[in-house]
């Protein structure tokens, strides 16, 4: 279970978010929309303690992110390609993953298998370095590197971004067998509305800082409320 308790962030005294409270329960895949600085991406690396809150904390299994590391040891995440080490290969940047997160290099094999579907026979066995494959396939690597550790928390940021169709429906359905196989925890943020539908089963919607709505969703399909929303805000 993840918490967040009377949250906030600001940047030269702008109040950029502020999550009064929030709990994602143990299993459910959320979906986190909104427009560009709605606050995001500022609010996933405050769950994973990249930057510090200004006031308030997050919880991941009861413990404090920014005092106990522990949740470090079952949780999976990619946000950008900062994430990436881009002058390793594909295959030493897997391995340096399997080897952070103490499982072998069998396992890490076998664990492979699974994203054969991804990686298009686009990524392993190339000689390339990671900052020479394109956006779309660093993309799927760092999605492939935060899965590998079977999370019990996995956290991605815009995860459909540089992807083509086939491969965003690839990402998702490894996203819904993980969520079954494992009951991992998952939150994922997209400007792709029918993303969101098709995969999370409660969406949240954040503006300016704000949690806006918090609301339960059948995966598969349309929320009328949101799109009323987004057509709104165009207005």
């Amino acid at each position: 279970m993840i918490t967040l308790t009377n949250l906030q962030k600001q940047y030269s005294g702008v109040t950029v978010l502020d999550v009064p409270e929030l709990t994602i329960h143990e299993g459910e895949i959320v979906g986190l929309v909104g427009n560009n600085g709605a606050g995001k991406t500022t609010m996933m690396r405050l769950m994973l303690d990249l930057i510090k809150a200004n006031q308030g904390h997050v919880t991941i299994d009861g413990e404090r992110v920014d005092l106990y590391p522990n949740w470090k040891t079952f949780t999976g995440s990619y946000l950008d390609s900062t994430f990436l080490v881009d002058f390793f290969t594909p295959e030493e940047f897997f391995a340096f993953i399997a080897e952070t997160y103490g499982f072998s290099n069998d396992e890490l094999q076998s664990r492979l298998q699974a994203y054969t579907p991804l990686m298009s026979d686009e990524i392993l066995g190339k000689g390339k370095l990671i900052h020479d494959f394109s956006n779309g396939n660093r993309q799927k690597i760092g999605i492939i590197g935060a899965m590998l550790v079977n999370p019990r928390v996995l956290i991605l940021d815009e995860p459909f971004n540089y992807l083509d169709p086939s491969s965003q429906i690839v990402v998702a359905q490894l996203i819904r067998r993980m969520n079954a196989d494992l009951g991992t925890t998952v939150l994922v943020s997209s400007h792709n509305l029918t993303s969101i539908n098709d995969l999370c089963n409660r969406i949240l919607l954040l503006e300016k800082g704000k949690l806006l709505m918090d609301k339960p969703h059948e995966p598969g399909c349309r929320d009328a409320e949101l799109e009323a929303y987004f057509m709104d805000a165009l207005k």
